[in-house]
């Protein structure tokens, strides 16, 4: 990273994957502990097994035409173990289940506990290392988008700057340099017009070009089925609105959150909020149907959660923990409202869980 640093400008994308993804070095390719209560952070899955019963409901009508599913970036691995058991309590099983996961390390984890828990279906999970040519069934990343490197734009009455990082004696700074052209320039002049960003006093915030990337090729290769994301973000409006002038980066680290990515390189999270508008707006452009879009809260609602809870009696410390753990995911102080839930289907593809509270007014 230094040797980087000393090479010229280093732009925050490539310092953001260079901190989360150089092999053996990064945070998600090194052997600490990142998820679960041992970790930085906890995901749904770890917070209540209903989370992966109930994502399980999307793939049913797929699956039961058989079709398969692929996740991306699958974490430990509990996600995919919780879907395949609740598949397999309606007796069905996808023909196969793929994982796009680019982190080594997490690979190993999550083939230990699948081939432990699911020894049997093991045949049909096959860990990916890049996008198929085609895509079919239920695709989903929950969790992933955030964590794809984005740029980190400052944008004043005049001029717009691209932020990087630097080294001032023995510490990393932030350095900058003016945009004039290229494909950030254009995202980020495309802002300021809209939104006015820089014009009373300095905006700084992220665009993820990266993201939008990988919303393109997954939307292009998708001939028949879903494409469904799960994670905290907002409308563009509402993510560049004039009181969110330092931007949404967030950082994770021994379950402390902070918004310091310079800290630690390498040991801890860096994450941003998803623009769900650009989304929208490429995967329609490349032709799929916006199934829907709505809180986690909501999502989780309209797949029946409340008939998941209904049937617990909390008489031991297991069905509190159950209880516990589904407050969190519905709670608009937790998971309930800042986690959204994007769905997109080709047109031979219906999906439940979007039958109420559509907010696709706020794309």
């Amino acid at each position: 990273m230094l040797q980087r640093i000393n090479q010229g400008f280093y732009p925050f994308s490539e310092f953001m994957h260079d901190a989360l993804y150089t092999p053996g070095l990064g945070y998600y390719s090194g052997g600490r502990t990142k998820l679960g209560n041992k970790g930085d952070f906890v995901t749904a899955p770890e917070i209540s097994p209903f989370f992966g019963k109930l994502l399980a409901r999307l793939a049913i009508p797929l699956v039961k035409e058989g079709k398969g599913i692929m996740e991306l970036g699958a974490g430990t691995g509990l996600l995919a173990l919780q879907m395949l058991r609740e598949l397999e309590a309606h007796e069905l099983t996808p023909t196969y289940y793929n994982i796009l996961e680019v982190s080594a390390d997490l690979r190993e984890r999550q083939h230990k506990l699948l081939s432990s828990e699911l020894p049997h279906l093991i045949g049909r999970i096959h860990w990916l290392e890049s996008l198929p040519d085609q895509l079919e069934g239920l695709i989903f990343g929950n969790e992933v988008i955030d964590a794809l490197p984005c740029s980190l734009i400052r944008w004043e009455a005049h001029n717009i700057y691209e932020i990087g990082v630097g080294q001032k004696k023995n510490s990393l700074i932030f350095t900058d340099r003016l945009l004039t052209d290229g494909p950030l320039f254009t995202e980020a002049a495309r802002l300021k017009s809209l939104y006015g960003l820089g014009r009373e006093e300095n905006y700084t915030s992220e665009i993820g070009l990266a993201c939008l990337s990988l919303i393109k090729s997954l939307s292009k290769r998708l001939v028949s089925g879903a494409l469904v994301f799960i994670d905290y973000g907002f409308g563009e409006s509402e993510y560049f609105h004039s009181e969110r002038q330092q931007g949404t980066l967030m950082c994770h680290y021994q379950q402390q959150v902070h918004s310091d990515p310079l800290f630690l390189p390498g040991q801890q999270d860096i994450t941003s909020h998803v623009n769900f508008s650009r989304i929208y707006e490429i995967a329609t452009q490349s032709g799929l149907n916006l199934s829907g879009y709505t809180t986690q809260a909501h999502f989780l609602v309209n797949l029946d959660i409340l008939d998941f809870l209904k049937g617990i009696e909390p008489i031991n410390p297991e069905a509190i923990n159950a209880l516990h753990g589904a407050q969190i995911l519905l709670s608009p102080a937790e998971m309930g409202e800042i986690f959204k839930v994007i769905a997109f289907t080709t047109k031979d593809t219906a999906l439940v869980g979007f039958n109420s509270w559509d907010l696709s007014r706020l794309l």
